[in-house]
């Protein structure tokens, strides 16, 4: 604590020790000893503010500091052997405050650090320099001069000079005497005869004076500067004058005032200077490797497992299910032929009434009486006959009208109604087996359904029409009229003059040539059409409407089918979809029941329960990912939509198969709209409505697919045998088929648009005289002087390349824009649907991300095992630098650590984009993705770094305790995980791993230069490895103290840190993380959805 550059008190009390020196009574000795002690104990509290002002970076709590720096008490016999050899005038030889400011404010101004003696001063100067001012001896100020030990003014001191006490430490350049700080050892020192210098300090004695010896140490300094003061490694020294060596089964470091009993398995030989824990890293490395094994193994299995038991309910479900069924089809047989018997009894009784009539017509006039009453009796009998005839009659149609009510012998549980009625609903299902149980007794009642549909009957047609049980969903009515877009910037047309209309419950089809606009045509339905000038107008219900605001029951089936999971089955993919967009308020049953129809209309039950695949590992087939893709949005029960070519890369019977699956639900009054190329004639057949367009985005036929031949003989172009109409009719708009008559294909779109009396844009009004004149040579004359008159003019409007730069940025600038727009764009929610709340999606989204993290578990292993090797390596090849800290093994940290955490970070978001893009786009949360990505990433926060450290602590074995490396290491992890997330989700894949590497490596690189100006200044203390170092090294640093104190100032004065900022500091770590969390969702809502 006599570090301090105190302002001393005026009024103190002396040293009184005169009572000895003048007696010699060794009685008096333990007194005077205590005496001093106190004197020495009580500037604690004298230089305690000077402290806490001038050393607060190094010293956090005085006492404490001090006690483990100058707490002599109980060894307090070096004073009291200096006491008895300078024979009491100690008090008179020990430096007071004033001596002490010199002293260290000297060593802290001081430039060459290998000087350690002070500056010209009152009593060690150019014109009078004494025997005490050479290092290692010290004076005495006289015993008629009395000295405080706090005066502020330096006295003189050059009487009876002689070496200093062991214990004590006398600079050069000062005349007096400081105790050595505990774990120093100071003993007096020898005179090598050889090198003429001081053992083991180093300083010579003056040249010349024959006089002069060795004396106890000469300075305290760091122990970069000079150990010669410390505690030598593998012994302690419990006082200032004795070193014991360390014994077996125990270790002790420099500076040590006691020996540490070593851990078990640990080599502990004498003078151990540090126990070696080597043994319990290779049996952490092969715990935790073993560990991993099991985890990459079990979790499969865990999946497996417990997908066997969900299809085991679901088979069981489905066998009670077909067993209902076939006993509801075995009664009905039975039911059909009792119907028939009763139609043959009702035959065989009306054909004996009435030959028992005629016979009674042919009787007699003469037996009119009795004829008569006979006639009479057999009337009334005939009438009550045909009374039971009747009322059997009205039987039989009333079991043919609802044969599972209303008679004795049909009341048997197995019917559909029956099943209805007496199960239980939607909400009162909990388990598995109920629901599954449920799910497929309603597919087999579907089932049967069409089966009786499909025969025709009169009942049949009947109760389809009076069937309570058919859903209904909201209709979308799409009608678009003069729809235009011209590309900014540009003045390219992508699509023209379209007019047309979507009806509900019709499948329609998109076709035409490359660049036709197909794609684009979808994307101005869907109003994501970005980066264009929209003109004409498209009318929702007939209202002025944006589609936007049905999106939550719209839905689109994108060309690429990249944007299934690969890592989840079939199932489960089409599972997540429908109970993130499914109403909130439908049963979890009828959501169940939704997806078993989906898998079973799209033929996927063999797959069900197979991944879905990607490039790296194999799933399931092409066709079936493509039908997958399509299933998605069929779960969540869209009322429009739209797909891009779903049937590109199937086979014929695969496109027939999910084009049936269509036509399902366009029954259920789903309006359908899809682009196709090449389909086969019975395919063809399947679509409602056709929609043709030309090159430039040019209508050539809008309307029902039945009159698309008719409409095209009409204007004399008819389809040759074998060959499908959209592909002739294709053929002719690339210009590869020249129609018999001579017409060209510009005139296509002209034609449809008179055919319709659509208003003919001014360019094209030529071809309607072409058409008039029915000429086709001058119309290729006036055609090609088109082109030559439009590229006449492109030439006149050519720009530089500077122009051409220009317009290219501004269509660039102008399409993130629109794309920004789009993404913040607020419309109202017409679809009449509730989403799940953001806490539930966010409950489905972390039991996906699980999934997926589970079947990954082999990546996550290994970036475990790289950790755990990298924690071994720099552990081994960094050894704690005392002088430091350990700063050069926390470097390589740092570094490492960040790193390899955000490399693995990255995969969080850059390998789901086009996931979230077409989530996203359908009204998903995208702050439920983001809060379950991140939830499942704290996982990796919180093992990470004790995977690392498992290694790093026990193979470098820093002072600092395994706590302080991990907590520090915890915020580095989150901070470097929401950097790497902002570099995933604005980053392509490649720039974002690169960044990853470069930016640890450089801000750590700027972290600890030495020395900093300018902009490095600022930066190098605004950048997250400046923080995690300070940490570390402040955790480490506080675990040195007494002999240590110098070195840890100086060595935090040169980094310009403070014991004080160890909070601040992780603070900070912490703060950057969920700031970079804030941009990286602001990112993600921002340039991520397209």
């Amino acid at each position: 604590m006599l570090l301090a550059l105190p302002s001393l008190a005026q009024n103190g009390v002396s040293l009184d020790e005169d009572d000895y020196s003048q007696t010699g009574n060794s009685a008096l000795l333990p007194s005077t000893t205590k005496l001093i002690y106190n004197h020495l104990s009580s500037l604690s509290t004298v230089f305690k503010k000077d402290i806490e002002k001038n050393l607060g970076y190094c010293v956090k709590n005085v006492k404490t500091d001090w006690n483990g720096a100058f707490n002599f008490d109980g060894h307090l016999e070096f004073l009291t052997s200096c006491i008895r050899k300078t024979k009491g005038d100690v008090g008179h030889r020990l430096c007071t405050a004033a001596e002490i400011k010199v002293y260290f404010s000297n060593f802290f101004d001081k430039v060459d650090k290998d000087v350690h003696h002070v500056g010209p001063n009152k009593n060690c100067n150019l014109s009078y320099w004494s025997p005490g001012c050479e290092p290692g001896w010290a004076c005495s100020t006289g015993t008629s001069q009395k000295v405080d030990i706090k005066t502020t003014i330096m006295p003189s001191r050059n009487k009876d000079c002689e070496p200093c006490c062991e214990g004590f430490f006398c600079p050069r350049g000062l005349t007096c005497m400081i105790p050595c700080p505990l774990g120093a050892y100071c003993p007096m020192a020898s005179l090598n005869r050889i090198t003429g210098v001081c053992d083991p300090y180093g300083y010579q004695i003056p040249p010349g004076k024959n006089n002069h010896t060795c004396g106890s140490a000469d300075s305290w300094v760091p122990v970069g500067e000079g150990g010669e003061l410390f505690c030598s490694p593998g012994s302690y020294c419990p006082t200032t004058t004795i070193t014991i060596p360390c014994s077996s089964g125990h270790y002790c470091q420099m500076g040590s005032t006691s020996q540490t009993s070593c851990f078990k398995l640990t080599s502990c030989p004498p003078h151990t200077a540090n126990q070696n824990l080597h043994a319990y890293g290779i049996i952490l490395i092969v715990i935790l490797t073993t560990s991993l094994l099991i985890i990459v193994n079990c979790s499969d299995q865990a999946l497996s497992t417990r997908e066997r038991r969900a299809a085991k309910r679901r088979e069981d479900a489905a066998k009670h299910a077909r067993e209902t069924a076939q006993a509801r089809h075995r009664w009905k047989a039975a039911q059909d032929l009792s119907k028939i018997r009763q139609i043959g009894l009702q035959e065989q009784i009306s054909r004996t009434f009435s030959r028992k009539k005629s016979n009674k017509q042919g009787l007699g006039a003469m037996e009119m009486d009795k004829s008569q009453t006979s006639s009479n009796d057999g009337s009334s009998g005939g009438g009550g006959n045909k009374k039971d005839s009747k009322d059997l009659t009205n039987m039989v149609r009333s079991i043919d009208d609802d044969p599972d009510h209303g008679h004795d012998g049909f009341h048997m549980k197995i019917g559909d109604k029956n099943i209805k009625k007496h199960a239980p609903k939607g909400k009162q299902l909990h388990t598995h087996s109920q629901i599954f149980k449920y799910a497929y007794g309603q597919l087999e009642k579907e089932k049967a359904m069409e089966e009786d549909h499909s025969n025709m009957t009169f009942s049949g047609v009947i109760s389809m029409a009076t069937d309570t049980d058919v859903r209904s969903r909201p209709v979308i009515e799409v009608a678009f009229k003069d729809l235009t877009l011209t590309l900014k910037g540009k003045k390219k047309h992508l699509l023209r003059c379209v007019t047309g209309k979507l009806m509900p419950g019709r499948v329609s089809a998109v076709m035409g040539p490359s660049g036709a606009g197909k794609t684009t045509f979808l994307s101005a339905l869907l109003g994501k059409a970005t980066g264009c000038t929209r003109t004409g107008s498209i009318l929702i219900n007939g209202k002025n409407e944006s589609i936007l605001c049905y999106k939550k029951i719209v839905g689109f089936v994108p060309q690429d089918d990249d944007t299934v999971h690969g890592n989840l089955t079939v199932e489960e993919n089409l599972r997540f979809n429908a109970r993130c967009r499914l109403s909130a308020d439908m049963p979890k049953a009828d959501k169940v029941l939704v997806i078993e129809r989906v898998i079973e209309s799209l033929g996927l039950q063999a797959v069900r329960d197979s991944l879905v695949g990607s490039v790296e590992k194999r799933g399931i087939s092409g066709g079936q990912r493509k039908r997958v893709n399509v299933g998605m949005e069929m779960v969540m029960e869209p009322s429009l939509l739209i797909l891009d070519e779903p049937t590109t890369g199937l086979d014929s019977s695969s496109s027939q198969l999910l084009l049936k699956a269509l036509r399902r639900e366009a029954l259920e009054g789903v309006n359908i709209c899809m682009v196709i190329h090449q389909p086969s004639y019975a395919m063809f057949k399947m679509f409602d409505d056709f929609i043709l367009l030309a090159k430039g985005g040019l209508t050539v036929y809008h309307g029902p697919t039945k009159k698309v031949e008719e409409y095209f003989s009409g204007i004399g172009i008819t389809v040759p045998d074998r060959v499908t109409p959209p592909d002739h009719y294709i053929d002719i708009l690339e210009g590869i088929i020249k129609p018999s008559n001579n017409m060209s294909h510009e005139e296509l779109p002209v034609r449809w648009m008179l055919h319709n009396g659509y208003t003919v844009p001014p360019d094209m009004l030529e071809l309607c005289d072409q058409i008039a004149k029915g000429g086709s040579s001058s119309s290729e004359k006036k055609t090609q002087m088109g082109d030559l008159t439009d590229d006449h003019h492109a030439v006149e409007e050519e720009h530089s390349f500077a122009g051409e730069l220009w317009q290219d940025v501004r269509c660039h600038v102008e399409l993130h824009k629109d794309q920004v727009h789009l993404n913040f764009l607020q419309s109202k929610d017409l679809s009449n649907r509730r989403n799940p709340s953001i806490l539930r999606q966010y409950r489905y989204y972390l039991g996906r991300v699980t999934k997926q993290r589970l079947r990954e578990a082999r990546l996550q292993a290994a970036d475990l095992l790289i950790l755990l090797l990298a924690g071994a390596c720099l552990g081994t090849l960094a050894k704690v630098d005392d002088e430091t800290f350990g700063s050069t093994g926390y470097t390589y940290t740092v570094i490492a650590v960040s790193l390899l955490c955000m490399i693995s970070a990255l995969r969080s978001f850059s390998l789901d984009k086009l996931h979230y893009m077409r989530e996203s786009a359908s009204g998903i949360s995208s702050l439920a993705y983001f809060l379950s990505k991140d939830t499942l990433d704290l996982f990796n926060t919180i093992l990470k770094p004790l995977v690392y450290l498992s290694m790093f602590y026990f193979f470098n074995s820093p002072r600092s305790t395994f706590e302080d490396n991990y907590v520090v290491l915890l915020c580095l992890v989150y901070c470097v995980t929401g950097l790497a997330y902002i570099f995933a989700i604005y980053l392509e894949p490649s720039s974002a791993q690169l960044c990853s590497v470069l930016v640890p490596v450089v801000l750590t690189l700027v972290a600890t230069q030495e020395e900093q100006t300018g902009l490095v200044k600022y930066v190098g203390r605004l950048c997250f490895p400046k923080w995690a170092m300070e940490a570390f090294i402040i955790a480490n640093a506080q675990r040195y103290s007494g002999v240590w104190l110098l070195t840890r100032c100086a060595s935090l004065r040169q980094s310009n840190y403070a014991l004080s900022h160890w909070s601040l500091s992780l603070s900070l770590l912490i703060l950057t993380g969920v700031i970079s969390r804030f941009v990286a969702y602001f990112l993600l809502i921002t340039f991520q959805k397209k």
